[in-house]
Parts: structure tokens; C-alpha cells; sequence
């Protein structure tokens, strides 16, 4: 998605929700979806690349994104073909990050099918990161504890990865575009406005969008942090998970503040639900802390858990020209280590996409 200066007319976001809606949603999402309408922008293959989320009102321009150094300079390349999946995946004994496997402990299946791995990796690669923060009037005394542990993930981060900021309420502002600079991400997440709804799912897909066009480094990762459930988006759940299963890529880690008296048991229940969802069907994982003191150890482990991530990919033995949801799973099996559970996202949608390259120099 590319970003603009102003909210879209409400008719074409309207128009792009029904497109989206339109679209097939695998029989393996779950059914939940929550009923709301506000003006947000998703990004739809069939509609012009232009949506939110959009600068803040205030007229303070985001840093712009580094341009690439050329190809031939020391470093990482990224070549994403789209004949090949890419599944980054995270492996736990028990509650216990592993990080001693090879190629040879893992099996990979497309809708039961084993496929045959052709590239393996278990390096700390840089990551491209949304840090996408709700900004809604209920939020206003947890955002400064939210900042300071939303910036600790950054830093504790690769140095290599680079971050954008998007600060949603009713519509979705991007306040520090792609920067690995922490003084830019700081006043970005500065920008607190604590006013209107919540419009979590178009903010997700607007991020995702932003974070596929633009990001360059070769992981790329959503922090979703909210206090709430979902009350003012044009988009429901199921197509924000559709839509983010299209991208075939973003991680979405959602940290849920959904401690106190604001809500009703109902929409805890409802809220939890969705955030889980968002996470476990992309390869991430939802925390809910039970006060904000928990929130720093959770922003420092959702860092731990980014940078232990195996990176496998293969070329499905089905055509991509093949439409429809292809249902992904891991197995990991490594003597002495009993059970081992692999945590990646469940599937992917073919989506016909520009062979993309890119560079980075390594520092």
C-alpha cells in the first residue's frame, strides 16, 4: 500500500470492502467476525494503490524510507520468487525456544501433501516492523508505558531492522515511517491524540499493505498492541486475516490490554478471541498481560522470539496458478527432545506478484 496525505473518499473505501468481501475466505478461518463500520482504507489487487493509513494531521512529514543500497555491495540479498513459500517458524520444547536444529528435523506439508524444502536458514535476519498502537480515547494513561516498552522491542531488536510507526483510534495515521533511527520512532509514538473508536482491523490491513510495499529487509513482523475490541472498521475479521494471508508473509504479534473495569466480560471474551486469531493464523502469538508492568517483559520477548526464528522455504507442488487457500504445516522432530511444536501461519493464498529484489549493505 502506498501511503497518502488524506483519509480516502468513504465511497471507495466502501467499494473496496465489498471487493474484499467478495473474496473466498478458507473454510479454516474461524467464524468470528465483528460487525462494524467506520471509513479506514484496505488494500484490494483490483483497486488503486492508494489507502491509508495516512500522515498525521498535524503536518509533521514521516522520515522518509533509506533508499536501498544497489545490488553487488556487501551483503544480505533478498530474491522472493513467487513459485516459492517462504515460512518463518519458531520452535518450542514445551515453553522453551530450540535453536539447534538442521534442514533434516523438519517436514513441511501443503494441504497434507510433504514438500521438499529448498532453502533453510537459522540466522537472525533483519526484520522490517509495523509498530501498529491504539490510539482510542481508552488508551491515554497506558500509551507512555506502551512507548517506552513498544521502543525497548526495537532496540532490542537487530540493528539492522527498521520500524514505521501507525497510531489508529477511528482511522489509522502513520507518524515515523520506516526508520531504524530510535529518536524518529520515539516522536512517532509520541503523537497521542487518546480520542474516538477503535478500528483495529483496517489498521492491520493498512499496515500489512504498507509493510509489503515498502519494507526491505527479509522478515517482516506487526506489533499489534490494543486495549480493546474492534468498534469502528469497515472490514471484519475474517477479511483482515484473508487479507493479510494474501500478503503471504506479515507475523502479527498482538499484546491485548484487556485488564480493568472498561469492558464487559462479553467483550473481553471477544476481543481475546480476535487477537488470537490475528496471531495464530499468521505465525505470531497473542500475550495479554494482566497490568502494565508485565508489558515491557512481553515487548522483550516478542524480540527473543523474532530474532529464534527458522526460515524455510519450498515450491509447492501444485501449480500457482491454482486459485484458493493452501493449508501449511511444520513438523519438527529432533532425538532426546520429545515433543516439539512448530509455530508458523497456517496457510497462504497464490497471489500473482513482480519478482522482488532487494539489497541491503550490511553495516
Amino acid at each position: 500500500m502506498r501511503l497518502c496525505n488524506k483519509v480516502l473518499p468513504t465511497a471507495l473505501l466502501t467499494v473496496a470492502s465489498a471487493v474484499l468481501a467478495s473474496s473466498p475466505v478458507p473454510a479454516s478461518a474461524l467464524p468470528l467476525a465483528a460487525q462494524s463500520s467506520a471509513p479506514v482504507a484496505a488494500q484490494n489487487p483490483t483497486l488503486p494503490h492508494d489507502a491509508d493509513p495516512v500522515r498525521s494531521p498535524d503536518g509533521v512529514e514521516a522520515p522518509a524510507a533509506a533508499p536501498l543500497p544497489k545490488e553487488g555491495k556487501e551483503g544480505y540479498v533478498l530474491r522472493t520468487n513467487v513459485e516459492e513459500v517462504v515460512l518463518n517458524a519458531t520452535v518450542l520444547a514445551g515453553n522453551k525456544i530450540v535453536q539447534n536444529l538442521t534442514r533434516d528435523n523438519f517436514e513441511v506439508y501443503e494441504d497434507g501433501v510433504k514438500q521438499t524444502l529448498l532453502s533453510f536458514q537459522h540466522t537472525d535476519l533483519p526484520v522490517s516492523i509495523g509498530l501498529v498502537i491504539d490510539n482510542s480515547g481508552s488508551m491515554y494513561r497506558k500509551r507512555p508505558s506502551v512507548n517506552k516498552s513498544a521502543l525497548d522491542l526495537v532496540l532490542a531488536s537487530n540493528p539492522e531492522d527498521q520500524a514505521f510507526v501507525v497510531n489508529f483510534s477511528d482511522e489509522a495515521f502513520i507518524d515515523a515511517d520506516f526508520t531504524s533511527d530510535p529518536a524518529k520512532l520515539r516522536e512517532g509514538l509520541g503523537h497521542i491524540d487518546s480520542r474516538g473508536g477503535t478500528a483495529l482491523y483496517d489498521a492491520v490491513v493498512a499496515s500489512a499493505d504498507h509493510l509489503v510495499e515498502e519494507g526491505s529487509r527479509p522478515k517482516q513482523v506487526l506489533v499489534l498492541i490494543t486495549d480493546g475490541e474492534d468498534n469502528a472498521s469497515t472490514l471484519n475479521l475474517e477479511q483482515t486475516i484473508h487479507r493479510v494471508q494474501e500478503l503471504s508473509g506479515p507475523v502479527i504479534y498482538s499484546i491485548g490490554l484487556l485488564f480493568g473495569d472498561e469492558m464487559s466480560r462479553a467483550e473481553v471474551r471477544h476481543a481475546r478471541r480476535a487477537l488470537e486469531m490475528l496471531s495464530t493464523e499468521t505465525g505470531g502469538m497473542a500475550f495479554f498481560p494482566k497490568s502494565m508492568e508485565d508489558v515491557d517483559e512481553i515487548a522483550a520477548e516478542v524480540a527473543r522470539d523474532i530474532r529464534s526464528q527458522y526460515t524455510l522455504g519450498y515450491r509447492s507442488t501444485r501449480p500457482m496458478s491454482e486459485p484458493g487457500f493452501r493449508r501449511v504445516e511444520v513438523k519438527a522432530e529432533a532425538k532426546g527432545m520429545g515433543t516439539l511444536t512448530v509455530r508458523t501461519r497456517t496457510g497462504y493464498f497464490p497471489v500473482a506478484r513482480r519478482e522482488k529484489q532487494t539489497a541491503q549493505a550490511t553495516q
